[in-house]
């Protein structure tokens, strides 16, 4: 693969883990999903680069930054989806003691999100 090919498809790389950034705070879920596509494409193709000539070295450090900007960014939203999911599932009616100091179950299922209307 020729110098300028192997430039060109980093640059590629580079724009679509952009626009997967940008589609993932749109929610855009469907071009989210056609980038990551794209972007491991461009990997396999990349892959098989034995050498990286040192022009584009600062391209690929450029790359591997925001690919780990975007992998925070997902893993803050997993957190953070996965703490309000908690959060819903948590009781909110706190426990009772009866008169000789055990606990007593409430009647009310104190879940804010139970499945029920």
């Amino acid at each position: 693969m020729t110098r300028q090919a192997v430039h060109e498809l980093l640059e590629e790389l580079h724009q679509v883990i952009l626009e997967e950034r940008h589609h993932a705070r749109a929610l855009e879920l469907a071009a989210m999903a056609e980038d990551t596509r794209k972007k491991e494409g461009l990997l396999q193709v990349l892959a098989s680069v034995q050498h990286l000539p040192e022009e584009d070295r600062e391209l690929a450090r450029r790359i591997k930054r925001e690919n780990l900007r975007n992998a925070y960014l997902f893993k803050a939203t997993l957190n953070w989806i996965q703490d309000t999911m908690e959060f819903f599932g948590r009781k909110t009616v706190p426990t009772t003691y009866c008169q000789y100091g055990t606990t007593v179950n409430t009647a009310a299922n104190g879940r804010l999100l139970s499945g029920h209307i």
